[in-house]
């Protein structure tokens, strides 16, 4: 699927506008469970930090910036157990409880063993550039890329795809759409439903699986 990112203006012939369209190829969930486990493993061997990046992103659903901008701060109490997440979404300024699964909880734990030592303000996703500095949205789209490919994903894997494997796998679940649309934060169903990225397949196994 593609979609149209500009129309741009570009030149004209007597009273008539020729516009240039630009279309570039959307980006979409991981639909593969298996191919999702295979990237875990690959990127748990090449670098912890990457894996709970992943992990976390399919998991708790937020948009990359509001994900790389977490501290350890927002996940764990002064106890340093796990506790709910509550932050404000950079691009909607609306406020999230976030209540980390056992997945998240796990990824967590062993990149806190990995470190030597953390302090509560420290980025989780942290660059080995400057002193306390997150990795970017670059960077992190570049690690998803990778090792998408390294693995043999087929769909097109942008930094959104954290967010939409979130989204499709909680539909495939079962789980209410309007649900699935409260959580992400969108504004009506017609949004979640293209976020989604339903294919002929998820329709085929739909009519397989509904025998009434």
């Amino acid at each position: 699927m593609y979609v149209i990112i500009g129309i741009r203006k570009t030149w004209h012939i007597g009273n008539i506008f020729v516009k240039k369209v630009i279309f570039v190829r959307a980006v979409e969930p991981i639909r593969d469970r298996k191919k999702i486990n295979t990237m875990k493993n690959y990127l748990r061997g090449k670098n912890i930090r990457d894996y709970a990046m992943f992990v976390i992103g399919i998991n708790i659903a937020l948009r990359i910036s509001d994900l790389l901008n977490l501290t350890w701060g927002n996940v764990l109490s002064e106890k340093e157990n796990f506790k709910v997440v509550e932050i404000k979404e950079g691009k909607t300024g609306k406020k999230r409880n976030i209540k980390l699964n056992k997945s998240a909880r796990k990824a967590l734990e062993e990149l806190l063993e990995s470190l030597g030592s953390y302090d509560m303000n420290d980025y989780i996703f942290k660059s080995r550039q400057g002193n306390n500095s997150p990795i970017t949205r670059q960077q992190a789209l570049n690690i998803l890329k990778e090792a998408a490919k390294a693995v043999g994903v087929k769909e097109n894997v942008g930094t959104h795809s954290l967010r939409k494997t979130w989204g499709y796998h909680a539909w495939k679940a079962g789980f209410n759409p309007a649900l699935i649309m409260e959580t992400l934060n969108h504004s009506n169903l017609s949004i979640t439903k293209r976020y989604l990225g339903i294919r002929q397949d998820d329709i085929n196994d739909l009519y397989n699986s509904l025998n009434i």
